[in-house]
């Protein structure tokens, strides 16, 4: 039986990239795992993956994958998926928001000016879907004392990565789950901020055929997994101390080594704080 057995999570984006990465790692432990996102129907996307492929990918690692269709801009979906969990499970454990729109504006070496204003829905899934899809967490959560959430967000919280939108939404999102974090920690629920470096999602190993100059710039013997991310908050999920790290901005490589976690080819990946920043929000 896995460490995460009884356990119920709620992973955003997760068709496919470190979304799916994240629902494997913690269905590995045995975990309950939602798996959100907006593709149902293989071929209706022009990347590959569905919510229904990621859930029984879960089910083979050892834990149970609930497919469940959710469109972040759409207020009501979000509000009935927590309303699912609710009435399916009477709990709710862990919430990893990790959805994020990604237009292909986005990775064009472009002016914000010379991009179309629509970019917006960045910003729009990135923060405003994450604080709500937490809205509805913590009223699960608080009545139990007990939970975790987590953002995924990256080094371009400090750093200039892409364009102005993308730095926008994820150091707005460090920022979110520094406040998060302290309205939650007399309630006995943590949150909190994870920095992921370069990962090879399907989109990115297009990016890295596709955009100019992209490889170049690119150390990849720090790269990981998509599954990399999904094993340190699995390692968090299972601390007795996790309410000493809420509110607080963490680089996962570093918590890794801090847990013993390993990729999934046994690589320790490094950190990138002396080459790209520190986060700026510690514990509260």
């Amino acid at each position: 039986m896995g460490a995460l057995a009884g356990k119920v999570a709620v992973i955003t984006g997760a068709s496919r990239g470190i979304g799916r990465g994240i629902a494997l790692a913690l269905g590995e432990q045995g975990a309950t795992v939602y798996v959100t996102g907006r593709t149902v129907e293989a071929g209706t996307s022009p990347l590959p993956g569905t919510v229904g492929e990621t859930a029984a990918d879960v089910d083979q690692r050892g834990g149970k994958g609930i497919a469940a269709a959710c469109d972040l801009t759409d207020d009501e979906q979000i509000a009935a998926l927590f309303d699912r969990v609710r009435a399916e499970q009477g709990r709710l454990d862990i919430l990893v928001n990790n959805a994020m729109a990604i237009p292909p504006e986005m990775t064009q070496r472009l002016g914000f000016w010379e991009k179309p204003l629509s970019n917006w829905e960045i910003f729009e899934t990135g923060v405003r879907a994450a604080f709500i899809a937490a809205w509805h967490a913590a009223q699960l959560m608080v009545p139990r004392k007990s939970g975790l959430i987590v953002a995924l967000s990256g080094y371009v919280g400090v750093t200039y990565t892409y364009d102005t939108i993308f730095g926008t939404t994820k150091t707005a999102t460090d920022r979110m789950m520094r406040d998060i974090g302290i309205e939650l920690k007399p309630h006995g629920v943590a949150a909190l901020s994870l920095w992921q470096g370069f990962t090879y999602t399907e989109r990115a190993q297009e990016n890295l055929r596709t955009v100019p100059g992209m490889a170049a710039q690119l150390n990849s013997a720090a790269g990981s997994s998509v599954e990399f991310p999904g094993r340190v908050i699995a390692a968090l999920a299972q601390d007795p101390q996790i309410l000493a790290r809420t509110g607080g901005t963490f680089i996962n490589a570093e918590l890794a080594q801090e847990y013993g976690v390993t990729d999934i080819d046994g690589r320790t990946i490094p950190s990138l704080r002396e080459q790209r920043g520190s986060p700026l929000w510690g514990p509260q």
